[in-house]
């Protein structure tokens, strides 16, 4: 069996466990095995992953579930593997995913590969994965021999495919461990699509000017249905939020549209970015590092470009 743990942050689903559970299936059709997944604490409609090919839903229902937790998460998803007879245990490379993988593997003496972001091919005993190393310059190829296995898939890497049914949620008995650490208040950001997820990302550096300047990228982010990110140097003076720092020391994107506006290009930037499917950058320096890794560039005046562009994208929808 291939089990999938689908997180539902606030007892909301999101993208991320949607591919996950996609992603599960496929596996579970290559190994001529069956796909679960697992829910813990509350979820609303857990029974609708059945529509992206979970032929079981399980839900270990628990007000210490609530808040996570990764030790305590980890003992659960360990007990639920052992008792359903799990091959592989698939999780999202998300900040939680992150912090449960290493305990989850650990507990199941388990091969673990991080951020897979292709379907693995399943050929006997082994389990044949890929992810990017060196920051995303190369691919590598895993073979994972142990009996059970455990592996992170990264966001973006897998459409998710609601082309099944829903099921209905089964409960799960699991008595959670106490938990050592105590939740006080949790503060999240709300009303956009948080960058892992985003499909598309509107970004913008130094070249602004200064913050006040910002209007016209996120015009174009609202048109565009985007999320908007920026460079360190931009998080580091407070011109925007840190949350939406993206590169090598922050947070990690491979969307399907990446525009770039006044960013040079350092590698560091590069590092976090350059998995995206498709880069366009805009930057007055023709001689700017960033259009090497370009897919589309346009030399010229970012607050000259930038506002046409928005009106063009504005004229295309309103002729759809």
């Amino acid at each position: 069996m291939v089990l999938v743990f689908a997180e539902s942050p606030r007892g909301q689903f999101k993208k991320a466990a949607f591919e996950a559970v996609t992603f599960g299936k496929k596996l579970a059709d290559q190994m001529g095995t069956s796909c679960a997944a697992i829910v813990l604490g509350a979820a609303q409609n857990a029974g609708e992953l059945g529509r992206y090919g979970a032929a079981r839903v399980l839900q270990v229902s628990a007000d210490a579930l609530n808040q996570i937790d990764s030790q305590v998460y980890a003992q659960v998803l360990a007990e639920a593997a052992k008792q359903l007879g799990a091959s592989v245990v698939v999780l999202s490379h998300t900040s939680t995913g992150k912090t449960i993988a290493g305990r989850l593997a650990v507990r199941l003496d388990a091969g673990l590969v991080s951020g897979v972001n292709a379907l693995p091919n399943a050929g006997g005993a082994a389990l044949r994965v890929k992810k990017s190393v060196f920051s995303g310059k190369a691919i590598a190829e895993f073979d994972i021999t142990s009996a059970v296995k455990v592996v992170s898939l990264m966001g973006n890497a897998v459409r998710p495919d609601a082309s099944g049914n829903p099921v209905s949620a089964e409960a799960l008995s699991i008595a959670p461990p106490a938990a050592r650490v105590k939740v006080k208040e949790v503060k999240t950001q709300e009303g956009t699509v948080p960058l892992p997820e985003a499909e598309v990302v509107v970004s913008a550096g130094r070249g602004m000017k200064e913050p006040g300047n910002w209007g016209i990228v996120e015009d174009l982010a609202s048109v565009l249905g985007a999320t908007t990110a920026c460079s360190r140097p931009v998080a580091d003076s407070h011109w925007r939020p840190h949350h939406e720092h993206v590169g090598q020391t922050g947070i990690a994107i491979r969307p399907n549209l990446y525009i770039a506006i006044g960013i040079s290009g350092a590698i560091q930037h590069l590092a976090g970015v350059n998995n995206s499917k498709t880069i366009v950058v805009i930057n007055k320096d023709p001689e700017a590092p960033f259009f090497k890794a370009a897919d589309y560039g346009v030399v010229g005046d970012l607050f000259e470009v930038v506002p046409k562009l928005t009106e063009a994208v504005k004229k295309f929808k309103a002729q759809q």
